[in-house]
Parts: structure tokens; C-alpha cells; sequence
């Protein structure tokens, strides 16, 4: 593990801190509290995955996971299911190998998600991660709804040192993709991130501004992989879950960015989104800093979850 990721992997143990005490010592009782595996010792660890939003539906598969495998390898401890429960939640969450490849094409990322999630700051901090792996990077700032979205993503950009393509509040965001799409062909860039608007309280509006960007995307650089983050924040637990659904509506989600994981007691919606929904948690996010926002590794969240 890299500097870095060892950097990364404490904040993220640091940041569990809530949603562990909210969900893990609860277990830890269960673990240690029962003598026998039997129904009561699987109905307690049920409702304890429950009421820490990892959702009906992920608990129940988990949970017919850990009995399978009980059966299987004749587990008479309970203790013994810690590691059982811990490898299953990483098997839910596992990316597959192709999560990232938008990295090594020639792509256009859209990413949406609400006010107040921390969306700009997220393409922001991506930004800055793509211009430091050698890529170069063009912003969108396709979020023309609210004049502080183009200011902060102005701001992230000469932080970044990646270029960003702008017009004034209020303007046509398809128009602002068309720009910066030229943009992008014209400087041969690697990645071209368009920051979007994602006004859930009008979802005709969006639905119609998001068709809108997909057809001058398709029409103008055909070429390019497509790949659309949806951020939510981690605070907001189930609250979140039902965002991403309704962002699923509207748009061709293919990733997740889970943000404000610090000091949250509701990080284990992380498991609930990518086993109830089917999309990928691809970044997370535990802090102000660039390199505070990371890519999702199971292993790293589990471990810092039960650590």
C-alpha cells in the first residue's frame, strides 16, 4: 500500500468512526454475547445490518450468505462469523476489473447530483487527480443553474491546472458541452468532465437538459467512452439510496461518487447502494482536501469499517 493510500485508508478508519460505533459494536456484542449459531444469533446480526442502512435487501442477501457458508465449512462458533460476514460484504461490493476504463479512452465524464452533495468540488478533486496521473483534463461548467456552481469549479480548475470551458449563469448547458466538446478535440484532451445540474424537483427539466447534452455528446464526439457519476451524500443514508433511484431515471448512471463519509453514522449505505441498485460506488469522499476523494476499494472499506 502506498504512502498515500496508507494516508487515505487512516482518514477513512478515522472517518467510520460514528458508523462503526453504530453498527459494528453492536455486532461485536452479537459475536461475542451468543454461544450458539442458531436463529436468535441470526435475527440479532439481521437487524443490527438493518438499522445500520445497509438496506432489507443487501442484509438478507448477506445473511443467506452467512448461512450458506456456516453450513458449508460447519462453523459452530459464532465469533467465527466475523471474517464469514466481512468477506461477503466485500464479494457485494466487489468493482469488477473494467470500473475505471474511462481513465485510459478518450472520454466525456457527466457527473449530476443535487446541491449541497458536493458534486463541483468532486469534479473538481477528479480533476486534479487525472491532470497528476499525466491526462489532460477539460472542464464543463455545464451547471449553469446557479452562478457559485461556475465560480467553484473556475476555482478548482486553476487549482487543478486543467482548463475549463464557462459561459454566464443562466446560459443553455448543451451549448456549454458544445463548447466544450470542440474544446476538448481541438486540445486532443484525454478526459473532458462536464459539472451538471441535477434538479430533482424538476425532473422533466432535467430528463429534457440531460437528452439535450447526450445528443450534442453523440452527435459531435462519437468516439468518446461515456461515463455518468451520480454523487450522493453519505450523510443522508436511505435518503440517498432513493436519490440515486430517481437519478436513474433520468440518466445512464454508471458510477457512484459517495461523499461526506466522515463523521457520518450511516457509511454503511455504501454497501446498500451497490448491492440494491447494480451501479458501482467508484469514489469516496472523506474530506475538503484534493486527494480526499479516492477511488472505492472493498477491501480498504470493509477493513476500515470493521477495524
Amino acid at each position: 500500500m502506498t504512502e498515500e493510500r496508507k494516508g487515505f485508508f487512516g482518514r477513512l478508519v478515522e472517518g467510520l468512526q460514528k458508523t462503526r460505533d453504530n453498527i459494528i459494536s453492536g455486532m461485536d456484542s452479537i459475536f461475542s454475547g451468543f454461544t450458539d449459531i442458531d436463529e436468535d444469533f441470526y435475527e440479532e446480526l439481521e437487524e443490527t445490518l438493518i438499522m445500520g442502512d445497509l438496506g432489507i435487501q443487501t442484509t438478507m442477501s448477506v445473511m443467506e450468505d452467512l448461512r450458506r457458508k456456516v453450513k458449508e465449512l460447519h462453523i459452530k462458533e459464532p465469533s467465527q462469523c466475523k471474517q464469514l460476514l466481512m468477506d461477503s460484504l466485500k464479494r457485494q461490493m466487489d468493482l469488477g476489473e473494467n470500473a475505471y476504463r474511462f481513465e485510459n479512452r478518450r472520454s466525456v465524464v457527466l457527473v449530476i447530483g443535487v446541491n449541497g452533495v458536493g458534486k463541483t468540488t468532486s469534479v473538481g478533486k477528479l480533476a486534479g487527480q487525472l491532470k497528476d496521473q499525466g491526462k489532460r483534463v477539460v472542464l464543463a461548467a455545464a451547471d449553469t443553474f446557479r452562478a457559485a456552481a461556475i465560480e467553484q469549479l473556475t476555482e478548482w480548475a486553476h487549482r487543478a491546472g486543467v482548463e475549463i470551458i464557462a459561459q454566464s449563469e443562466g446560459s443553455d448547458p448543451a451549448a456549454v458541452v458544445y463548447d466544450a466538446v470542440a474544446a476538448a478535440k481541438s486540445r486532443n484532451a484525454d478526459v473532458l468532465i462536464c459539472d451538471t445540474a441535477g434538479r430533482l424537483h424538476n425532473k422533466k427539466n432535467l430528463m429534457e437538459e440531460l437528452k439535450k447534452i447526450d445528443r450534442i455528446i453523440t452527435r459531435e464526439y462519437p468516439d468518446a467512452y461515456r461515463e455518468t457519476l451520480v454523487v450522493l451524500d453519505g450523510t443522508t443514508g436511505q435518503n440517498a439510496l432513493a436519490q440515486a433511484r430517481q437519478f436513474m431515471e433520468v440518466a445512464d448512471v454508471t458510477g457512484i461518487i459517495l461523499t461526506k463519509l466522515d463523521g457520518t453514522a450511516k457509511g454503511g449505505i455504501a454497501v446498500a447502494i451497490q448491492s440494491e441498485l447494480g451501479i458501482p460506488v467508484k469514489y469516496i469522499g472523506i474530506g475538503e482536501k484534493i486527494d480526499d476523494l479516492q477511488k472505492f476499494d472493498a477491501d480498504s472499506f470493509i477493513n476500515a469499517l470493521f477495524a
